[in-house]
């Protein structure tokens, strides 16, 4: 029998997130204790916020169902470590789809996870390899969470940075947001040795060390994080990185739906309809540190016409591509 009540909430509440109807007399054996408390626990959860429904019968019933917001879960062993091990792999790659809320999670999970858990992730992970994209920039998930931590708690954070150049420094930021372009992890931070605001590639950072020097965050100079980062790759703060302007013979919904989301958001063209009116056609301008190689590939896969306008380094790799093509098939 479960005396202490706050355990009693918690091993209750791990029993009613098993996606199943538990009968009161079963719950109450369980828990060693009578059906009666068995009620008046279920009334507790419910004043937490934990939307519970009972069923009316000879026993009776509860079960856990969905509510206006999400509460908090009891995780197993074996819950624990397959979250933990998924968000790595997904924020590790900076997969589509897997931006700042999926890193938070994570960190917040690995901030808890005991050290026996956490011996078992490693393992794990140790003995396994992902089948990832080549052209992908691999990021140690612990760089991640560190720096979501820092962000989170408003700390100031230390790192070594490498440039494109291959040169090295030791930078000190006020770190802002993290941002994710689809395939590459950015962050965001006020540089506080070049006082001034400055984006890092993730994948080019070693070492990231939260100080517990807090700050106050400084209001960012251009709109929110995600448009700073868009400008400054335009600026070429992070070096090797090109604007590109491409129109396709195809409205936006089907180009939308063929195309990485990260690589930009088709916008309806006028002209080139089909005699109702609707636009077929539609232009994609965006931002890319990808070779231009790999770019004009990614485009032709679309399947549809398009035409390059900028820039004329990736004009000149799709006409190479034609040239093969062509030798390709004849």
């Amino acid at each position: 029998m479960t005396t202490d009540t706050p355990a009693r909430l918690l091993q209750l509440l791990s029993l009613l997130q098993t996606p199943r109807e538990w009968p009161g007399g079963e719950l109450a054996d369980r828990l060693g204790v009578s059906r009666r408390t068995v009620r008046r626990d279920i009334d507790r959860l419910r004043e937490l916020g934990y939307p519970v429904q009972a069923t009316h019968g000879a026993d009776g019933g509860y079960r856990l169902v969905a509510g206006k917001a999400m509460p908090p879960l009891v995780l197993d062993d074996e819950e624990a470590v397959a979250i933990v091990v998924g968000l790595r792999a997904g924020a590790g790659h900076a997969l589509e789809g897997v931006d700042e809320a999926s890193v938070r999670a994570l960190a917040k999970l690995e901030q808890v996870l005991p050290a026996r858990l956490r011996h078992r992730v490693s393992t794990l992970q140790a003995a396994t390899t992902p089948l990832i994209n080549g052209d992908a920039a691999s990021i140690a998930p612990e760089t991640l969470t560190v720096m979501a931590s820092a962000v989170a708690g408003q700390e100031r954070l230390r790192f070594a940075y490498r440039a494109k150049d291959g040169t090295e420094s030791r930078r000190l930021t006020e770190p802002y947001r993290l941002v994710s372009t689809g395939r590459r992890w950015y962050l965001v931070a006020y540089d506080l040795g070049r006082e001034d605001w400055r984006t890092f590639r993730v994948d080019r950072v070693r070492e990231p060390f939260a100080t517990g020097a807090r700050f106050a965050p400084r209001e960012l100079p251009e709109g929110d994080a995600a448009e700073y980062l868009r400008r400054s790759i335009r600026r070429g703060h992070e070096g090797g990185e090109y604007a590109f302007d491409v129109l396709f013979e195809a409205d936006a919904e089907f180009v939308a739906a063929r195309l990485p989301a990260w690589l930009g958001r088709p916008e309806p063209e006028t002209g080139g309809d089909d005699g109702d009116g609707e636009p077929r056609r539609c232009r994609v301008r965006g931002t890319t540190g990808d070779p231009v190689q790999w770019l004009a590939v990614r485009l032709l896969m679309v399947g549809c016409d398009f035409r390059v306008r900028a820039p004329g380094d990736l004009v000149t790799s799709v006409q190479e591509l034609g040239v093969r093509l062509t030798r390709a098939a004849s």
